[in-house]
């Protein structure tokens, strides 16, 4: 796979993502987080086993043998990064979430140079600052002093949390080895679901007061964020860097934005001009420049 189509991958994994956040502000009014993790994931192993099976042909033995960072993973990735999203959606906004998404990448490009000895040119750098202005742009609407100003509440605390177990989740995916990306997401979610199962038992959701928006928005996130996010995500993994994936989430608010406008909200200014400093600073920071360069000099030469 090229660099290019793992790019493509992250693309659509974040857009997937964008709807996660649309969705999930209005489905959290009806079903509490524990139950939206459990019904989410349970819904996306009917998809998620099958396609495994017939395209990877799990290794059960390899499987066994990983259950603990499988686990893990199931723990982080699964478990712990909705449970904090979904709650941090029940006091804040998608833009206020969105604003403290934009600090992932940054605690990504962290921890995998602690961690992993991953380093970054000063482009790439660059880029990632880009990207973070970009961001602040569009959720502040132009206004980036408002930042500043901005009274933080518990929402936008467990959205600090959320996005810390999703650094360490996507750095405990590069330890997989040679188990298959689909099969990892699956066997993952699979422990996750097992170990959620007894707390939900213990306060089930009311179904009549469920409405037929939830339950649409909990179907797209079983389909969408749930299979094709996560499996897209691992995938791109094998082919780059963790740090320079992680600058790809920058394009969530952008693609939220996005959606937004299809649904019949206005488009400001200020995110059309936030929108195009992320996608240059996402450019810049995930060696896009330096790739085209590198093409660009080999064709003159």
């Amino acid at each position: 796979m090229s660099r290019f189509q793992a790019w493509l991958l992250l693309g659509l994994a974040n857009l997937f993502w964008a709807g996660n956040y649309i969705f999930g502000k209005y489905v959290t009014a009806e079903v509490s987080p524990l139950w939206m993790t459990l019904a989410r994931w349970s819904l996306a192993l009917l998809l998620l086993w099958p396609i495994a099976v017939y395209r990877e042909k799990p290794d059960w033995h390899k499987l066994v043998q990983a259950w603990m960072i499988l686990t893990l993973m199931g723990l982080l990735g699964v478990i712990g990064y909705n449970l904090l999203l979904y709650a941090a959606l029940l006091f804040t906004s998608p833009t206020n979430a969105a604003l403290v998404n934009a600090l992932n990448p940054a605690l990504i490009v962290l921890f995998s140079a602690f961690l992993l000895r991953e380093r970054m040119s000063l482009l790439k750098v660059g880029g990632l600052l880009l990207s973070v202005i970009g961001v602040m742009f569009i959720v502040t609407d132009g206004n980036l002093l408002h930042v500043l100003d901005a009274a933080y509440n518990p929402g936008d605390l467990l959205m600090l949390g959320a996005i810390l177990v999703w650094t360490f989740y996507s750095i405990a995916g590069k330890k997989l080895g040679s188990i298959p990306p689909i099969t990892a997401t699956a066997a993952s979610a699979t422990l996750a679901v097992v170990i959620l199962l007894p707390f939900a038992l213990v306060d089930p959701p009311n179904l009549s007061q469920i409405s037929s928006l939830s339950l649409t928005g909990i179907l797209y996130m079983a389909i969408f964020p749930s299979v094709g996010s996560y499996m897209l995500w691992n995938v791109a993994l094998r082919h780059i860097n963790v740090s320079q994936a992680g600058v790809s989430l920058h394009l969530i608010p952008v693609f939220t934005v996005l959606i937004g406008f299809l649904l019949g909200e206005m488009v400001t200014m200020a995110q059309i001009v936030g929108g195009l400093l992320v996608f240059a600073g996402v450019s810049a920071a995930t060696g896009i420049v330096e790739q085209w360069s590198g093409h660009s000099a080999s064709a003159r030469g």
